[in-house]
């Protein structure tokens, strides 16, 4: 039997809505990334973007184990002496708490150019509110797929 590899004519993408109300970052963010990537289906290609279109919704709400809120992301300016820093704490309660997210599924994903397209697939909404509707997103529940998931 010869190894299978896609083409773009096998790929098929779907809509998977994600709530992150309760859940944890991490988890939420490896389950996230394995969705993009495609690695879930039997038709993974790694060569191809095999993956689905993922919308998350309350990103605002979701939650960290141990002392994880008060780790700094770091960044550069470019500018001599420009290193700057801000905790997850600090990013989820300012104007852009999805940023959180979107870094920690980012960093799960390989650094080169189909993860960057892969990431276009991804769509991050801090509220419970988003205009994906005509898609018909499937309901992916994460809370229930593993108990260690959730942090009350």
């Amino acid at each position: 039997m010869k190894t299978f590899s896609a083409t773009p004519a096998d790929i098929d993408k779907k809509w998977i809505l994600i709530d992150a109300e309760g859940v944890v970052l991490g988890r939420l963010a490896s389950i996230v990334a394995m969705r993009l990537r495609g690695k879930h289906k039997a038709s993974f290609t790694p060569h191809m973007d095999m993956g689905d279109n993922v919308i998350i919704i309350n990103a605002d709400k979701v939650q960290m184990t141990g002392n994880k809120r008060q780790e700094n992301f770091y960044w550069h300016t470019g500018h001599p002496g420009g290193i700057k820093s801000r905790t997850k704490q600090q990013i989820l309660e300012g104007a852009h708490p999805e940023r959180v997210v979107f870094q920690a599924v980012k960093r799960m994903l390989p650094g080169n150019r189909l993860s960057r397209q892969q990431m276009t697939n991804l769509r991050i909404y801090a509220g419970a509110e988003h205009p994906h509707d005509a898609q018909n997103p499937e309901i992916l529940d994460v809370k229930s797929m593993n108990k260690k998931n959730t942090r009350s």
